[in-house]
């Protein structure tokens, strides 16, 4: 119910639009129309936590350049000190992520600049059975998750709830952190891999434990800033999911080719060939450990 109260507080809000004219004209009614606009501090309030790893990310978009100027890693200037492995076994869809702008996850936010987001599509082009309103519908969901590479384990957080899937891609973030149930791993002195999304209560490494290149560590949920279960995979320069630098990610002894049917998920266009460099994978390919 107070999910309901929350999202129509987050649509009536925008009523605060009519609003505007009264920057111009003297009428009581458009004074009366901007205070729709403090409906956004229920969304706020609501999930302060969140709101607050907004920030940090804007924190982030600043830092990051003016840490590495004209520098900032990409695929021409940077070599991964390790090669990864994917994060799971079988083949799965790249449905956002790319080394190029076009491509990207997410290109403005650096840390997320090189991230990946997998799941699984059958052979239409769908990620689940039924109608998909429950998180067992979707075929990813409660599929292991594997460590890419050797490496330490620095942070693990699981506990949160998977969040609803309210359809048509909108994301509601039932955890107190947009990536809900995730583990950081240290691969090397400036190499660190985040997986998220994780199913509730499935995490089975601590802080501080050894793991290994394809051993299970958790499983693929919905948990966090996620509007249907999938896995998200990034490396970045430093511990901070905030303010560190993302980084392209060098994957060995993989397959990937063109899936068929991706467009029937995915409506926007698919990446040209150009966007398909070296060892790198792209959104709308189908891949796999070897």
């Amino acid at each position: 119910m107070m999910k309901r109260f929350i999202r129509i507080c987050g649509k009536i809000k925008y009523l605060g639009l009519l609003g505007l004219p009264g920057l111009f004209l003297e009428y009581r009614l458009f004074d009366f129309l901007w205070l729709f606009w403090l409906l956004g501090f229920v969304e706020i309030f609501y999930n302060f936590p969140v709101f607050l790893q907004s920030l940090k990310q804007l924190w982030g978009m600043l830092v990051v350049p003016l840490r590495y100027g004209s520098l900032i890693p990409d695929a021409n200037n940077y070599r991964c000190q390790v090669k990864y492995s994917l994060p799971f076994k079988e083949s799965w869809a790249v449905v956002n992520g790319g080394v190029d702008k076009k491509s990207s996850h997410s290109w403005d936010i650096p840390t997320q600049r090189y991230a990946y987001d997998f799941l699984m599509l059958d052979e239409s082009g769908k990620s689940c059975v039924s109608d998909g309103n429950k998180a067992s519908d979707y075929y990813c969901y409660g599929k292991d998750v594997l460590a890419p590479a050797d490496g330490e384990v620095i942070e693990a957080v699981c506990g949160y709830p998977d969040s609803l899937i309210l359809g048509n891609g909108r994301a509601d973030c039932s955890a107190r952190d947009i990536r809900g149930n995730h583990i950081l791993i240290r691969h090397s002195q400036r190499e660190y891999s985040l997986l998220a999304h994780l199913q509730p209560g499935s995490i089975g490494a601590k802080i501080g434990d050894i793991v290994k290149r394809g051993q299970v560590i958790a499983r693929c949920g919905n948990s966090g800033n996620s509007s249907e279960p999938h896995l998200h995979f990034q490396l970045q320069d430093g511990p901070s999911f905030f303010s560190s630098a993302g980084l392209p990610i060098e994957f060995e002894n993989i397959s990937s080719a063109p899936m068929s049917s991706y467009s029937a998920y995915d409506p926007r266009a698919l990446p040209s060939a150009t966007d398909q460099q070296g060892n790198y994978i792209v959104r709308s390919q189908s891949v796999a450990n070897m």
